[in-house]
């Protein structure tokens, strides 16, 4: 998912072609305080003619503390906005204003409730305490993401390159997602420069169960769908335990081996449900 500017309007068309899954045209703090109508209005013209963008679009809108909820709103409900990212998701009640305005907004603009998604960036000690709540307080919340940034802040300590200190927080909101059964898409890696370091970010993050990642920049987009993509030996080796254990079933054995691995249900399961995810079932 890669972050554009919300002022920058030849930033926003270009970003529609850059590679990534999704793009989030942003509000928040990408804008300064006295660009924020400017973004609305760039933006609101710029969703007009895209009905059916070529990739999804998802708008960060400014945290609820800044007061500038309906603002934000006015400007973007409107066909071709997939979802918004709600910063600073802190508890369920937080997730119920956005969901309301919402909802306000669809039923003015002749869109069926429901459309707009929500994703939720978990990024303060608060936020990460009650990611699960965060997570099942409404069917539009599709995903809980990590914002460390604002997390270290929060937790008065700085970013490093490894990382060690977002570990906890990462587990919770992994779990969480896991949990209300929606993806979890990790935070930026902010060092432009530093391949091996995003290597490794999207690396680690994807072990614990992260499904995708913010980018900054267009750059970075390779690398991320490298690292979140199955590799071929993946699929391969997901696809002989699926085949191996539907036949074991046909002679009524409950564990078998494939590749000197022992395969249950479980190990089966899992395989089906990693192949469905990347569309190869």
């Amino acid at each position: 998912m890669l972050f554009v500017p919300g002022n920058k309007q030849k930033m926003l068309l270009k970003s529609l072609e850059a590679g990534a899954d999704s793009v989030i045209w942003d509000l928040e703090d990408a804008v300064a305080l006295a660009e924020k109508d400017s973004a609305r209005t760039t933006i609101c013209a710029a969703l007009k003619p895209l009905a059916h963008p070529p990739v999804p679009i998802f708008v960060r809108i400014n945290a609820l503390t800044a007061k500038m909820l309906e603002a934000d709103l006015q400007s973007i409900v409107q066909p071709g906005l997939s979802g918004v990212l709600l910063p600073k998701a802190e508890s369920p009640s937080d997730v119920h204003q956005l969901e309301r305005a919402l909802t306000l907004l669809e039923k003015t603009n002749g869109l069926a409730v429901g459309t707009i998604k929500i994703f939720c960036i978990v990024e303060t000690c608060l936020g990460a305490l009650n990611a699960y709540s965060v997570a099942k307080a409404s069917s539009r919340v599709e995903a809980l993401s990590f914002g460390a940034e604002d997390f270290t802040l929060d937790l008065g300590i700085p970013r490093s390159r490894d990382g060690i200190e977002l570990s906890h927080a990462r587990g919770e909101i992994a779990l969480a997602a896991g949990a209300a059964k929606i993806n979890a898409i990790d935070t930026v890696y902010s060092t432009l420069n530093d391949d091996e370091g995003l290597i490794q970010e999207c690396r680690a993050a994807r072990r614990i169960g992260f499904r995708g990642k913010f980018a900054i920049h267009p750059k970075q987009l390779e690398i991320i769908n490298r690292e979140f993509s199955p590799s071929e030996s993946e699929l391969a080796f997901a696809g002989k335990v699926v085949q191996a254990f539907n036949e074991a079933q046909q002679r009524n054995l409950g564990v078998i081996t494939v590749d000197g691995r022992m395969i249950d249900a479980p190990v089966a399961e899992r395989a089906k449900a990693f192949l469905r995810s990347y569309k190869k079932m």
